[in-house]
């Protein structure tokens, strides 16, 4: 890509991280960044990924519209692989022929969504936090998908009722709240990324696991109660969801799974506007917000596609100009 790139006549700077915008009347004219060094442009792509937090507390800073999102909340779930494996194919082994099996599940709990997000056969559970003093997990899979375990986000949808105690800041709620409940995990882990966990059949039943069965998560998990890390709105839905994907799903619903916190990148949890027609700003000419962390996409193919919708709306406004 980056051939390509060069090829087209563009550039790539490395460790040239955006530190302010350049902005004119009301337009923007470039970025400066950390390194001292200032790009000038008339049209930016702002498509940072939904972690910069440092771009959302720029943009608020520098009283650019910004919006608070909701997003989805919750744990990453870890089977044997057999188990899951045993509840697709309904045969003991898959054998040499069929691949590690995966599953998608969806159930409403009290009026919100209870889903599986980024399913990982044959996966790993691993470390994802961006800031230290605060616990992310994301899953994984080897392009083998040949670890003997099968993981899953199993998140519950956010609103504004979970994040009004964050309100003091503003368009940046939803993103404190998200914060809040990371820094949670790490507490609850006990520190050097260990992450907190619990059986799933323990944390329905309100019981610290007296034992964890084997993870793949490699700092390590620490038994913990995780209805003192996830919201209230969060936990409980979770729980009336893991019974009846049990009754969906032979023997997912088992002691054999381990639930590990805290599974919270789903999605920005601030949106960035923009124009419906040119898709730009509408507060800063030539600033447009792209996929993720702008609030526009929900994984990487979706985020490559608003890329190039935000590609063809320049080339478009070039060719008018």
């Amino acid at each position: 890509m980056r051939e390509q790139i060069e090829a087209c006549g563009g550039e790539v700077h490395f460790e040239q991280k955006v530190n302010d915008f350049l902005i004119s009347n009301n337009a923007i004219t470039g970025v400066t960044t950390t390194a001292g060094n200032a790009y000038h442009a008339t049209q930016v792509v702002l498509a940072t990924g939904h972690s910069a937090r440092d771009i959302f507390q720029l943009l608020h800073h520098r009283q650019v519209l910004i919006e608070a999102k909701p997003f989805a909340l919750g744990v990453r779930v870890e089977h044997p692989q057999w188990l899951i494996d045993m509840a697709q194919y309904h045969c003991t082994h898959r054998g040499e022929f069929l691949p590690p099996a995966s599953y998608s599940l969806v159930e409403q709990v009290e009026g919100r969504g209870v889903f599986s997000f980024c399913m990982c056969p044959g996966g790993i559970i691993a470390p994802a936090a961006t800031d230290p003093g605060e616990l992310v997990v994301n899953g994984w899979s080897p392009s083998k998908r040949d670890n003997p375990f099968a993981n899953s986000g199993m998140v519950v949808t956010v609103d504004e009722s979970d994040f009004a105690p964050f309100a003091k800041h503003g368009a940046l709620a939803a993103m404190y709240f998200q914060q809040h409940v990371e820094r949670n995990a790490f507490k609850a882990g006990g520190g050097n990324f260990v992450a907190p966990a619990q059986r799933m059949t323990d944390f329905v039943e309100k019981r610290v696991s007296a034992s964890l069965p084997e993870c793949s998560y490699i700092p390590g998990v620490n038994s913990a109660d995780l209805r003192t890390v996830l919201p209230p709105a969060v936990h409980k839905r979770l729980a009336g969801a893991f019974k009846a994907f049990g009754k969906k799903m032979k023997n997912y619903y088992t002691s054999e799974a381990i639930l590990v916190a805290t599974e919270s990148r789903t999605s920005s949890p601030v949106r960035i506007p923009r124009d419906n027609d040119t898709l730009m700003h509408p507060q800063i000419k030539g600033l447009y917000p792209c996929g993720e962390g702008a609030g526009y996409a929900g994984g990487i193919v979706s985020a490559a596609m608003d890329g190039e919708r935000i590609a063809e709306a320049i080339a478009a406004m070039s060719r008018v100009g």
